[in-house]
């Protein structure tokens, strides 16, 4: 039995490429103008809950500073981007994958186990019997699927001003075009910490054996 299906390593690889492409020209974006605000809009820095600080242009798509080329590249893999997210949610619902491995169950919530799978990470103990996942990546998973990701597409499309005559109950719904930006700053951050930590963690279990598993798919035994 394959631990991880096609559709599941055909999304994984796809997301990787769309993410760092769109993380990196996303920065040189942010360096066009470094402040934030709430509401539906904001001009100086007395109106700003957030600056900031610019980022370096070996961290940026392009290399140098360049808001238009920025933007192509950000278009371009916003698309790749939403259209995977929602083949995975559909591949994820048909086979079952997200009710089988991903949704948690009661128990799992319950103070004694959550510390004992805390515990078990410490001493980096990864092994887990009765599912693929244990509940802590469960959580991080079903947060990444259900709200990370998800959430950088509606931010997306509101503070794309082609996007807002027909998603103007969108921008509402964030609190402003401005929220929404801020938004959409936030959770890039938030998928850039689950993707150092995923990293981590998958170098800490092996990274030769990890990365084979995501391209041939690997093989899982059920307890």
């Amino acid at each position: 039995m394959k631990k991880h299906a096609l559709s599941t390593r055909l999304w994984h690889w796809l997301n990787l490429l769309c993410v760092v492409t769109l993380f990196m020209s996303g920065l040189t974006i942010s360096n066009a103008h470094r402040l934030l605000y709430w509401g539906d809009w904001g001009f100086s820095r007395q109106h700003a809950w957030l600056e900031v600080p610019r980022f370096p242009d070996w961290m940026t798509i392009p290399g140098s500073y360049s808001l238009a080329v920025a933007r192509d590249w950000h278009i371009l893999m916003a698309w790749p981007f939403a259209l995977g997210l929602l083949f995975m949610w559909v591949a994820m619902l048909l086979n079952r994958h997200f009710q089988r491995d991903i949704t948690t169950t009661r128990a799992e919530w319950r103070p004694t186990a959550i510390w004992h799978v805390i515990v078990e990470h410490l001493k980096l103990n990864f092994e887990h019997a009765g599912g693929k996942y244990n509940f802590l990546q469960k959580l991080a998973y079903g947060l990444v699927l259900g709200v990370f990701l998800p959430t950088m597409v509606f931010t997306g499309i509101s503070i794309s001003p082609g996007m807002e005559p027909t998603f103007g109950w969108l921008v509402d719904l964030l609190g402003g075009r401005q929220s929404a930006r801020s938004l959409h700053f936030i959770f890039a951050f938030a998928i850039f910490g689950f993707f150092v930590v995923h990293l981590a963690l998958v170098f800490l279990a092996g990274p030769i054996g990890q990365i084979r598993g995501m391209i041939t798919g690997g093989t899982h035994h059920q307890a």
